[in-house]
């Protein structure tokens, strides 16, 4: 009887259910980008908080056979990635980084952190990666935060390479 009920149950076919289609809203929607972008058109115009689009290259330096003195650009990326830079003052920490690269999502990944020194243009950016190697970059801007731009130095043996990103903000104006 009990060997009956276990063959009858494997022979069940299971239906997928699929989610009903997204019913057509009265109301008028918005995004998350919609979202931050009138939050930011509220604040001071002259904070990092924004959201800008994120430009890199990586640059080699160190000397020939010769002993002379060599730069290259092995990689550089235009605009390959869209970024939220919000206020937290919380965890010891000023503001946090999303990525808005991905389209309606329930959450975002925090991917950063930024925390102002004391003169107010100089910024240290820590940069959270899936795999655990945090880095730390050190950020400049300009009068009005429509650009960033960080430096991160290491050296490999006589090899000097050096990680720079820019940031241009594109929201507010």
């Amino acid at each position: 009887m009990a060997c009956a009920a276990l063959v009858l149950q494997g022979c069940i076919i299971h239906t997928v259910r699929t989610k009903p289609a997204n019913k057509a809203s009265k109301f008028q929607q918005i995004n998350f980008q919609d979202l931050i972008n009138r939050y930011m058109k509220k604040g001071d115009q002259k904070t990092i908080e924004g959201v800008y689009s994120v430009s890199g290259m990586v640059m080699k330096n160190g000397k020939n056979i010769l002993g002379t003195l060599r730069e290259k650009t092995t990689d550089r990326k235009e605009n390959y990635a869209t970024v939220a830079i919000l206020r937290d003052e919380s965890n010891g920490r000023e503001f946090i980084e999303l990525s808005l690269d991905s389209k309606d999502k329930a959450s975002y990944s925090i991917i950063g952190e930024f925390n102002t020194t004391a003169s107010g243009n100089l910024l240290v950016y820590k940069h959270f990666d899936a795999k655990g190697k945090d880095t730390s970059y050190t950020f400049t801007r300009d009068e009005n935060a429509e650009i960033l731009e960080g430096v991160r130095v290491i050296n490999e043996g006589a090899m000097q390479i050096t990680f720079k990103l820019t940031y241009v903000k594109i929201a507010p104006k």
